[in-house]
């Protein structure tokens, strides 16, 4: 059905609680959002932290660079999320990823993201929509302590919800640039692993669904993490992880504008298709997705106040026994007129020689959130441990 189906984009593209004041809402609107979707459970039960994390099979995401520090010498790992559940019963995102260390100071990894929209009946179709992106990364050590990494990524995404519209599948390149520090520092008697992090992804292309008469931003997004990971003795250890993260999107203009600028009273809510033309006149959609790069930094209607309100990101923990076990619990925040995503996060893990199995749940912060109760749930192989349980060092 239509109504299902907007339905589901609704609850996709927005995934916070109805806000009532349209002129003070004002998220970054973007097109693809199932590539801002924490696809892993580690990262998912700390507050969808990853930016500067220690290395694991699912840095491919949060931040390609940190492979040459991965410990393993190739892994491969398989996620699975089933979304927004408060609201329909059949979406889902999977997530595979794998790495490849070369030599001693450069690896190579790829990943693969899917998100199906579940079945949909239009009429007399029935249809099936959804999103994939392909990419594949090089990250390199610059230092000992230092390392950079490049991907490129491909982006399909068919939303068509009936076949008699003019409304096609739309595709779109992208690349992300990352670099990653990594050194350890001495507070008071204790060897701590410090991480600093930065990730800008999804650097590309515009996306169309009707043949490019009109287009949408791709979800760019500023990436900056720290993490700091304790020992407590012998077997022990603890870790605090923050991540801030930035739309590099421009900030559409709101109604309140469109009201203002064409003299309408300002609580007049009827003229929401003249707003639409007006939209196309004041040349945002016209914009370079490199232009709004740098115009997402001082465009907001409300000014520097409103930009500071466009930061979101999150805080973590992470408390590990024996490197076998670990429990995870975390933050994230985002302001009730960008979004409204604020929830609180909790998981654990638990790890074997040749794979480790991790959770992750959500609990909302904020009232009739469509992400509360999502379940992550992520299986990861050691390649290396595989090859010594077949004896074939």
């Amino acid at each position: 059905m239509k109504n299902r189906i907007y339905l589901t984009l609704l609850g996709l593209m927005l995934m916070l609680p109805v806000v009532a004041q349209k002129d003070i809402f004002n998220p970054v609107y973007t097109g693809v959002t199932s590539l801002s979707i924490a696809p892993d459970a580690r990262a998912g039960a700390m507050g969808d932290v990853g930016c500067a994390t220690d290395a694991d099979v699912n840095s491919q995401y949060w931040n390609p660079a940190k492979y040459p520090f991965n410990i393993a010498r190739a892994g491969a790992s398989l996620s699975y999320t089933p979304w927004l559940r408060q609201l329909v019963k059949d979406i889902d995102l999977a997530y595979v990823t794998g790495f490849y260390r070369v030599g001693d100071y450069s690896a190579i990894s790829s990943s693969l993201t899917y998100f199906s929209l579940g079945e949909v009946t239009a009429d007399e179709y029935t249809i099936k929509p959804y999103e994939f992106a392909l990419d594949v990364a090089y990250s390199r050590m610059l230092s000992e302590t230092f390392s950079a990494a490049v991907a490129l990524r491909f982006i399909y995404s068919d939303l068509q919800y009936n076949y008699e519209e003019d409304i096609t599948p739309g595709n779109a390149f992208a690349a992300d640039v990352a670099m990653y520090y990594n050194n350890y520092v001495i507070m008071g008697n204790r060897e701590c692993l410090l991480g600093l992090g930065m990730n800008v992804s999804n650097i590309g292309s515009k996306i169309s669904y009707d043949g490019g008469s009109t287009n949408q931003f791709l979800p760019t997004n500023l990436r900056l993490g720290a993490s700091l990971l304790m020992p407590i003795d012998e077997y022990n250890t603890i870790s605090f992880s923050v991540d801030l993260n930035k739309l590099l999107v421009p900030t559409r203009p709101t109604y309140s504008q469109f009201l203002a600028e064409e003299g309408y009273p300002a609580d007049d809510n009827s003229r929401y298709s003249e707003y639409q033309t007006w939209l196309e006149s004041t040349g945002y959609n016209d914009i370079s997705p490199i232009s709004g790069i740098f115009k997402s930094f001082s465009d907001a209607p409300g000014g520097f106040s409103e930009e500071l309100k466009e930061i979101y990101g999150g805080i973590g923990v992470e408390y590990c026994y024996n490197n076998q076990f670990s429990l995870r619990g975390g933050y994230h925040y985002e302001n009730e007129f960008k979004g409204n995503r604020k929830y609180y996060t909790l998981g654990a893990g638990f790890k074997m020689n040749v794979f480790s199995l991790d959770a992750a749940y959500l609990i909302s912060a904020a009232q009739s959130n469509p992400l509360d109760q999502t379940l992550r749930f992520t299986l990861s192989f050691d390649m290396d441990g595989l090859r010594d349980m077949l004896g074939r060092r």
